[in-house]
């Protein structure tokens, strides 16, 4: 059976139910406070970059933006991805300083391992 000619004639079932009467709508009664002290703080502006504290240079590395996971292989894990990733880096060489000044002995920094940095520190590479 078609009920094509009802078309138009008849509300939907969804029409029917939105034309009943609503519920009525709880609404809190709201005041304004006149002198209400404002909270702005601004947000601070970026120091030039002969300006940065020592380890700044972290928020703009490459790494800090991928898997930690690549920098810190388990023994025998590859670090190709790693020192990939440490070669378009632009803070590359403040980190393999920062890891050179503090001895790191874990992990690619610079993308150097461990092993290459401690090759540096005694003049092999």
């Amino acid at each position: 059976m078609s009920y094509e000619h009802l078309r138009g004639v008849m509300p939907s079932t969804e029409h029917a139910a939105i034309s009943s009467s609503p519920a009525p709508i709880f609404r809190p009664h709201l005041t304004v406070v006149p002198d209400a002290p404002v909270a702005f703080e601004p947000e601070p502006l970026p120091l030039p970059e002969s300006e940065l504290t020592p380890d700044q240079w972290q928020d703009r590395a490459l790494c800090a933006q991928t898997d930690p996971e690549a920098f810190f292989p388990e023994k025998g894990g590859s670090t190709r991805e790693a020192k990939k990733i440490c070669l378009g880096c632009e803070v590359r060489h403040e980190c393999l300083e920062y890891a050179l000044a503090h001895d790191e002995r874990f992990g690619i920094w610079g993308g150097l391992s461990e092993r290459e940095r401690r090759r540096l520190k005694r003049g092999i590479i």
